[in-house]
């Protein structure tokens, strides 16, 4: 707790000691604290209102059982969790994830950092998240309806367009949120289009969400980029990962005038000298979902590295998007040796906390996730506005809002760590801007 603040070192101990055995929790909430010991120390009233405190403990913790029968008759019992952490600005807004991985700590953690990243787009949405220890892979479709209506059955009652309204995450896309869905609309009887986004184009969704969360991670690096005086035209980069994110990331950089040298699966990475080529990977990982070994089988002069660790591919520009604390302090280590200016996280927590240390010791301008991938929650409520308003946009009407609003995350970031003398500083940033407009909100509503 050395980078904490002593006058907030007891709210953390207090979240250690309520909390037990979740560090994921503990390492977002640790990371948020140790930003704001200078916001308190000019407001103190933050702690005279016990405003920290408020905001550890989530509004409401649900968990429930979700029985389904497998293709073979066989009853199988998932656990559901829905965190509905903070609603000071709007509904509680974030994603499901359905991945074995998934238990209360992972979702407590996915929630609070929603709150900052959501305060962060200006957008009025508060913060959530939930999702299941369900895998969906392997799993047919009708297993994955059956399981989707089980846990719809239960989460409805606890949803609604100025309520809660979840998205997507990992394990949860289009296919998913169809069901859930109409599992939804079959229990209430409405068709309340603003209860999920992420929804097909044909029925409420919004167009360019698929792509948000990576071309917005790119919009902020970018700014990072141009603030420092220069441009992504010409410069390498590496992608960690190969899904949603990663692709949409690979196609904007490249977009940009970029060049992607790398990306991942959980196998291995593939290293394109030339450039990734953009339609073999999309053709690979979301038509024929295959490895991406089958990249470099593929394609003339790449080659595929199994398991090893994509972060010795020397670039200028990093981009993590596979998944949380997958950037340790050995890697940023090496990728400071190996050039990189700019870090930007596409996905949730995906550097370690001494990964952020090297980064920042070493100067290396570095975009915190609940910043740079604000893209695709900035959508979401883009969804639900269109949803509200009975409208649909076109794709370049909707991207350019997405830009706007990345440029007015990055704007928000960097005067808040100018006004406290802090430079370049985006984690500070990030979380002192989130954190004020969260807390200047709760006190405007009262203790509630």
């Amino acid at each position: 707790m050395t980078s904490i603040d002593p006058a907030l070192q007891h709210a953390y101990k207090e979240v250690l000691r309520r909390n037990p055995g979740e560090s994921e929790f503990h390492q977002a909430v640790e990371e948020v604290l140790g930003s704001l010991g200078p916001v308190i120390q000019r407001h103190p009233h933050y702690l005279a209102e016990r405003v920290i405190e408020r905001l550890c403990e989530p509004e409401r913790q649900i968990i429930f059982r979700v029985p389904w029968t497998d293709d073979h008759g066989q009853v199988q019992i998932n656990r559901g969790f829905r965190v509905e952490y903070s609603s000071v600005l709007g509904p509680y807004k974030g994603g499901l994830r359905f991945h074995p991985s998934v238990l209360l700590g992972t979702v407590k953690f996915l929630g609070f950092e929603q709150i900052f990243k959501n305060a962060l787009t200006g957008m009025p949405i508060g913060g959530g998240k939930g999702g299941s220890d369900f895998d969906p892979k392997g799993r047919s479709d009708t297993e994955i309806m059956r399981f989707c209506q089980s846990f719809m059955t239960e989460l409805y009652r606890h949803l609604g367009e100025y309520t809660d309204v979840p998205a997507g995450d990992i394990g949860v896309g289009g296919r998913e949120i169809g069901y859930l869905f109409g599992q939804y609309k079959r229990i209430t009887n409405r068709y309340e289009a603003g209860v999920l986004t992420g929804k097909g184009i044909a029925w409420g969704g919004s167009q360019a969400r698929t792509e948000a969360t990576g071309y917005g991670t790119v919009y902020f690096a970018d700014q990072m980029v141009q603030h420092a005086g220069s441009s992504l035209d010409g410069l390498d980069v590496v992608v960690s990962g190969s899904g949603n994110v990663a692709i949409y990331a690979i196609e904007k950089v490249t977009e940009l005038g970029g060049r992607v040298l790398a990306c991942s699966d959980s196998s291995g990475y593939v290293v394109d000298e030339k450039g990734i080529d953009l339609e073999l990977l999309k053709d690979i990982k979301e038509e024929r979902r295959e490895r991406i070994k089958v990249y470099a089988d593929e394609r003339d002069g790449a080659t595929f590295v199994e398991g090893g660790r994509i972060w010795d591919v020397s670039a200028q520009i990093a981009l993590p998007c596979a998944t949380q604390n997958e950037l340790d302090e050995d890697a940023a280590t090496a990728m400071v040796k190996g050039g990189v200016k700019v870090v930007a996280e596409g996905a949730n927590m995906p550097c370690t906390p001494g990964a952020v240390k090297v980064f920042q010791d070493a100067e290396i301008l570095f975009g915190p996730g609940k910043a740079a991938n604000a893209g695709g929650v900035a959508t979401s409520a883009l969804e639900m506005q269109q949803n509200a308003s009975r409208d649909s946009w076109s794709f370049e009407y909707t991207d350019a809002r997405l830009e706007e609003i990345m440029r007015g995350i990055h704007e928000s970031c960097r005067k808040m760590s100018e006004d406290y003398d802090r430079p370049g500083d985006y984690v500070f940033g990030a979380n002192a801007a989130g954190f004020v407009r969260v807390a200047d909100s709760m006190l405007a509503l009262g203790v509630i």
